[in-house]
């Protein structure tokens, strides 16, 4: 059983990432994710869908397009395999998760797709933000839209906590928007980090915050060190409030014990 649902985590990762990568990259660009089939960015010719399986394609062409034979980029299985190894992950390690977030256990069965959702969400503003320094609103509303559903189903009582949590949290972010006028955090940043504190709740979106800060702060020195980066340059501080939010999740109990 334990191997099925490993598996079929996997395999299910391997897909949704695959179609992460087409989203990711037609969103910002006003592009529709519905209609029209992937394209070889370079020679513009439609790509077969034998030549289109996630992951396996990338290693069988040698990262090469079957066409022209150009350099496929790695963002393509680097997303594939990432968002295959987080489903994975959640999976086996889901009982510690909700060790982490004691609410999901009201959801019953409904706990861990509802977890897989809010992770692909998470994953595809990383990469967008990342990319391009942008957080598409529909995308958090979503997010939000889902969460508050889900909190209230569950019958655990925590919604007006947790809901305050987010909303203190974006307040703290937005003074500093405001302080360092959009230098220093957009408002992107803000609106997530309200769904993420509705998520973890005032203790979690406490530790969440610290870790964002931590770990863009570490990925900023690196970027000037290796001459990526500078002190005047703006870094998307989006991807770094996810990767907070990861950690709580899957080390929570943990990483409370430590801060508190």
């Amino acid at each position: 059983m334990f191997a099925f649902q490993s598996s079929f985590l996997i395999i299910l990762g391997l897909i949704v990432g695959s179609f992460l990568t087409c989203v990711s990259w037609r969103l910002p660009r006003g592009r529709s994710f519905w209609q029209g089939r992937s394209q070889c960015p370079r020679c513009k010719k439609t790509i077969p869908f034998f030549c289109n399986i996630p992951l396996f394609s990338y290693i069988f062409l040698k990262a090469q397009c079957f066409f022209c034979r150009k350099k496929i980029s790695v963002r393509y299985p680097l997303i594939e395999g990432t968002t295959a190894l987080l489903y994975f992950f959640s999976g086996f390690f889901f009982s510690l998760i909700q060790s982490n977030l004691p609410w999901l256990s009201g959801l019953g069965v409904l706990s861990l797709p509802f977890f897989l959702t809010l992770v692909t969400l998470l994953l595809l503003i990383l990469i967008i933000d990342w990319e391009g320094q942008i957080i598409p609103d529909v995308l958090v509303f979503l997010g939000l839209a889902i969460s508050l559903i889900m909190i209230l189903f569950s019958g655990q009582e925590v919604f007006f906590i947790n809901l305050l949590a987010g909303f203190l949290a974006a307040t703290f972010l937005l003074s500093i928007y405001l302080f360092t006028r959009g230098r220093g955090m957009g408002l992107g940043d803000v609106k997530l980090t309200l769904l993420l504190g509705l998520i973890l709740g005032p203790q979690g979106i406490l530790v969440s915050l610290f870790l964002a800060f931590f770990t863009g702060a570490i990925v900023g020195i690196i970027l000037i060190l290796v001459g990526k980066g500078s002190l005047k340059q703006k870094i998307a501080f989006g991807p770094f409030l996810v990767i907070g939010f990861v950690l709580v999740s899957f080390l929570g109990r943990y990483l409370l014990n430590y801060f508190y």
